[in-house]
């Protein structure tokens, strides 16, 4: 078996799921008593929601590629985000790695792509709604992805980071987002992304008014391929950086 290495923190509710979700399969599919070999860096979330609020990316990289650099150096064979947000730096936690990241918009995308699935609504961060990234690696694999109008993306990022993140569940909050996902069918989306790993806490994906893609059980799933077969999707890690990994990620926080 391979072993797994996660970031997470981002926020811990759903790393939670993830490891979770990650060792029953294992479970499930080797049998007795397996479970998953499995490293977690489990980040401070306050420090990384900190530098997404100042648009301060390239050091959101650094920190979360020193962070995936330290699961290669433990014995991790694979590295994973455990955030659909903070892939917006992939690239940089996978050369910084130098193992394979399993990136969850590929792995969303090919379950979407092998349904027929091609006009998605993506409910996520206002990052991940509108920074680009996320629409534009899905649309790579031939996948047009549909967000919110803006009042509803306000909406689905608040309910993240102020209920979600915290661990509140509302049924005000999951009417809310089950109302945005019946406009979006009437809209012509054919699918919808449960785009944020802790959406998951809120929505069922198989009780909407469209059919749902949990990206958090879709990405352990790739993990758990991985660690049984050796094969999974995603980004090359390239030859880890020649720099002291971990003073790369100190000062960060600093104001500037």
């Amino acid at each position: 078996m391979k072993t797994i290495g996660l970031i997470g923190g981002m926020s811990w509710e759903s790393t939670a799921t993830y490891y979770r979700y990650i060792n029953e399969a294992v479970r499930d599919q080797a049998g007795g008593l397996a479970s998953a070999e499995l490293i977690l860096n489990s980040l401070d979330f306050s420090k990384v929601v900190a530098l997404q609020k100042a648009d301060r990316w390239d050091d959101a990289g650094v920190l979360l590629g020193a962070a995936g650099a330290g699961l290669v150096r433990a014995g991790a064979d694979c590295v994973l985000i455990c955030t659909n947000t903070m892939h917006l730096v992939a690239d940089q936690v996978a050369r910084m790695s130098g193992v394979p990241l399993i990136d969850i918009i590929d792995e969303t995308a090919a379950v979407l792509k092998a349904d027929g699935r091609k006009r998605p609504l993506l409910l996520a961060t206002r990052y991940t709604m509108e920074h680009g990234f996320y629409s534009d690696r899905m649309a790579a694999h031939g996948v047009s992805v549909q967000v919110p109008d803006a009042g509803d993306r306000a909406a689905v990022h608040e309910i993240i980071f102020s209920e979600l993140c915290q661990g509140v569940v509302s049924d005000v909050s999951r009417k809310r987002l089950e109302g945005i996902v019946a406009v979006a069918a009437e809209r012509g989306a054919d699918s919808v992304i449960l785009g944020c790993t802790e959406i998951q806490l809120l929505l069922a994906a198989d009780s909407l008014a469209l059919p749902g893609y949990d990206s958090t059980l879709i990405h352990a799933d790739a993990a758990v391929r991985f660690a049984l077969s050796g094969e999974a999707g995603g980004r090359p890690g390239a030859a880890p950086q020649m720099m002291d990994i971990q003073s790369a990620g100190a000062g960060l926080l600093r104001t500037r």
